[in-house]
């Protein structure tokens, strides 16, 4: 070891910090707690005999091929596969429009490897997912926080803070957008206010970053078109995953972009992994190719309704007057607010010894506020303990209202 480690880390090493959401769900290994922290898709919702079945047959078909190193790009059948997905969607692309990534945490990295040099502006809303914000503050991003409404980020906040950007001669490298099912809001945004947050991006020509990891998780109200389809012109680069609508443990996402930008993203990604597990793709494809994806997601998509429906009515019973909380139409998470002057911070040690958890609000905040708010998964939990999960919540909120 050498005598003094920080004498050699890189600047971008120093600047890096723990997830707040990973050091707090340690706290939560008590198997007597009641967790709404991750966001952990429902373990009943994994197809585990299909995949046995589905396992055994690329072995013996493809087994060369699946065990062997595979093209950065990505397996070309699950690309196909995935690019007619999005055009079901109305997206005008091909193969040469998808890469498959390590997750879609993994685009997001190489996504700021790209594009950040250290000291660039990166617009985000107020609250953003904590992932992206620790990748893009990993290559030095300087994080300006765009206000949220009950429609997502507010397009006139945008238009504020890129006005003040451009006449200071430092515009954003990107906005950072989750516009179906925001973590951690639960907001998704109406067309009406993508349109705007478009037109202004084009005005001040600046990416837009669409990160819709829950998109196809709708379970109630109108399906908004992506940004990406509605944009139509390559300003937009949209990320996804396997993660949240399939399995996490597979680690597959993608990205869709014009091809001039997945060339980026290809020479950035040999430099990290070469590529992304062959085995695990080539069961994904044959997956979707049996057309058990549909199938299981909509089953996944009924149990999350009833998981969602039952806590909300459990919150209905038992939150305090002075508390409010979003009203998902889809995803996986719901957001609360809570009276000014109370600290979610504190209310989580509080919750911990009531053997109930959360996620501290401000951790999804790039200029520290949000202290009074904190988010809470609804797909985990069990449905005959996520009642008995809110009213212990609501008990230690109680405790600590004026």
């Amino acid at each position: 070891m050498v005598s003094n480690l920080q004498n050699v880390l890189s600047v971008a090493a120093k600047g890096m910090k723990k997830s707040a959401i990973r050091e707090l769900l340690k706290l939560t290994k008590d198997p007597e707690i009641i967790s709404f922290a991750g966001g952990l898709p429902a373990p009943e919702t994994f197809p585990i005999e299909e995949l046995v079945e589905i396992t055994n047959e690329v072995l013996r078909e493809d087994g060369g091929k699946a065990l062997q190193y595979g093209s950065t790009e990505g397996d070309d059948k699950l690309r196909e596969l995935i690019a007619e997905l999005y055009k079901n969607m109305g997206f005008d692309i091909s193969i040469e429009n998808v890469m498959i990534t390590t997750a879609s945490q993994q685009g997001l990295d190489l996504l700021a490897k790209i594009f950040i040099n250290r000291g660039d502006k990166v617009l985000v809303g107020l609250p953003s997912y904590l992932g992206g914000l620790q990748a893009f503050k990993a290559y030095g991003a300087e994080l300006v926080g765009i206000e949220f409404d009950e429609s997502g980020m507010r397009s006139d906040d945008l238009e504020a803070k890129l006005a003040e950007l451009k006449i200071a001669d430092d515009l954003p490298k990107f906005i950072y957008i989750i516009p179906d099912f925001q973590n951690p809001a639960g907001i998704t945004m109406p067309e009406k206010r993508r349109k705007e947050i478009i037109e202004i991006a084009r005005k001040y020509d600046v990416l837009i970053i669409e990160d819709s990891p829950y998109k196809e998780i709708r379970f109630e109200g109108e399906h908004q078109e992506s940004l990406y389809a509605l944009e139509g012109k390559g300003q937009v680069i949209n990320f996804g995953t396997f993660s949240k609508i399939f399995v996490p443990g597979f680690r597959i996402g993608w990205i869709i972009a014009y091809p001039e930008i997945i060339d980026k993203f290809v020479k950035a990604k040999q430099a990290t992994d070469l590529c992304t597990s062959p085995f695990v793709q080539k069961i994904a494809a044959k997956y979707m190719e049996k057309g058990y994806f549909e199938t299981n997601l909509k089953k996944t998509i009924q149990l999350y309704k009833e998981k969602k429906d039952i806590m909300m009515r459990a919150f209905a019973k038992y939150m305090p007057e002075g508390v409010t909380w979003t009203k998902p139409e889809g995803g996986l998470f719901l957001f609360i607010t809570l009276p000014d002057y109370m600290d979610s911070e504190i209310l989580f040690q509080k919750a911990i010894k009531k053997k109930v958890a959360f996620v501290v609000g401000h951790a999804f905040y790039c200029n520290g506020k949000g202290r009074n708010t904190m988010r809470i998964n609804f797909s985990y939990v069990p449905k005959d303990l996520s009642e008995i999960g809110v009213k212990r919540l609501a008990e230690v909120i109680k405790s600590e209202m004026r």
